[in-house]
């Protein structure tokens, strides 16, 4: 077997820290990055701002000096607060493999990294896709944040090639570099609210580390994670997708990705919740070798989702559209004017768009109402 190594990576790796200087010297001389830097720091000027990042000369101290504290200023000015649970059945000196649900195109990586930071645990690589790649400044504070290419399209043979060079280098991270990953269970945000693991992402892991289908993923410590929102980050846009893809494929416009970045980060989100599931490792041990990939694929797949249902947090704003769409029973949990509330709220949200409405209400309300759905399948 090829020995795998690091310049096998060159085209979709983070930057090294040798690398980090030279990219917080081009971000800083962005025409972008004042406004960034009042943001993040509001209490220094612009040149105090310049010259701390002039002083970063890796990964870890920018994580930790820069971004962590962008990430509190994000969950400040739009959230509600932030909880988390779990995190104490990690063991710093190992590397994970965390497969995450998947809401906000940003927040639900950037959040665990801020936690880790604050836990004092080694934070993680991440998954960034390449049709977020949109310009030189998006590129350099991604690969500064230790996030890797994830390269999306293509023909058939460069899709099999890409997700083979994708499923090395996560195995790579993790057993090799002793650096634990983040990954979405799927390709794009949740637009339903029906949180699933891709078995596709499964087959994509499955693409390395030889043989032995239990053996190749005990390595990688897979533990699934729990993101929820009170409310969901560009649920409006969400509905909006959905709703048009009804009929015909949907079509992004251009600049439709970075509008979702920053709506995802600057609007109200209301409570966020964080929680680490048990490493899947003892489940797999219990596998059957005998049986084909695909059966044991899907029932890895469905292993993640159903601790990812069980330990998403649920908010009155599910329990109530679960309510509006299903049957009253958790009435008691809600006040008659917070159910108005939220129903003024739906209404708002779909106000300026285009079509039925009584169909876009029912999508967001399936939206809030689905994780409540998920997570009563798991106390059958």
């Amino acid at each position: 077997m090829k020995k795998i190594s690091e310049v096998d990576f060159e085209e979709i790796r983070p930057y090294h820290d040798s690398e980090i200087n030279a990219a917080l010297k081009r971000i800083i001389e962005a025409p972008a990055f004042p406004t960034v830097a009042k943001f993040v720091f509001p209490e220094k000027t612009v040149e105090e701002t310049y010259a701390m990042l002039s002083g970063i000369h890796s990964s870890d101290e920018f994580q930790v000096k820069f971004m962590h504290k962008a990430v509190r200023q994000v969950i400040s000015t739009s959230s509600d607060g932030f909880t988390f649970e779990g995190f104490e059945k990690l063991d710093p000196g190992t590397s994970y493999l965390f497969i995450s649900n998947h809401r906000d195109i940003v927040l639900d990586s950037a959040i665990l990294q801020a936690l880790l930071v604050e836990l004092n645990i080694p934070r993680t690589e991440i998954t960034f896709g390449s049709n977020l790649m949109i310009n030189p400044f998006i590129i350099d504070f991604g690969k500064a944040n230790k996030m890797f290419k994830v390269q999306r399209g293509g023909t058939k043979l460069e899709l099999l090639k890409n997700s083979i060079q994708l499923s090395e280098y996560i195995r790579y991270t993790i057993t090799e570099k002793r650096h634990s990953a983040w990954i979405a269970q799927r390709n794009g945000r949740t637009k339903d609210g029906s949180d699933k693991t891709e078995e596709a992402l499964l087959k994509m892991l499955n693409l390395s580390g030889g043989k032995g289908f239990v053996e190749k993923f005990c390595v990688l410590n897979i533990v699934p994670l729990s993101i929820s929102y009170e409310y969901e980050p560009c649920g409006t846009l969400k509905v909006n997708e959905l709703y048009k893809s009804q009929n015909a494929e949907y079509k992004k416009n251009p600049g439709e990705d970075f509008n979702s970045i920053m709506s995802g980060i600057m609007q109200p989100k209301g409570r966020i919740h964080l929680c680490a599931g048990k490493c899947v490792n003892e489940e797999l041990k219990c596998f059957n070798e005998n049986i084909t990939v695909n059966e044991n694929i899907s029932k890895l797949a469905k292993i993640i989702d159903k601790q990812i249902y069980h330990d998403y947090k649920l908010w009155k704003t599910n329990h109530i559209a679960y309510d509006m769409l299903v049957s009253p029973a958790f009435c008691n949990l809600y006040s008659e004017k917070e159910k108005n509330d939220f129903i003024s709220f739906v209404e708002k949200q779909i106000k300026d768009l285009d079509g039925d409405k009584n169909i876009l209400k029912e999508m967001y309300f399936k939206m809030y109402a689905n994780p409540v759905i998920n997570y009563l399948q798991t106390k059958d």
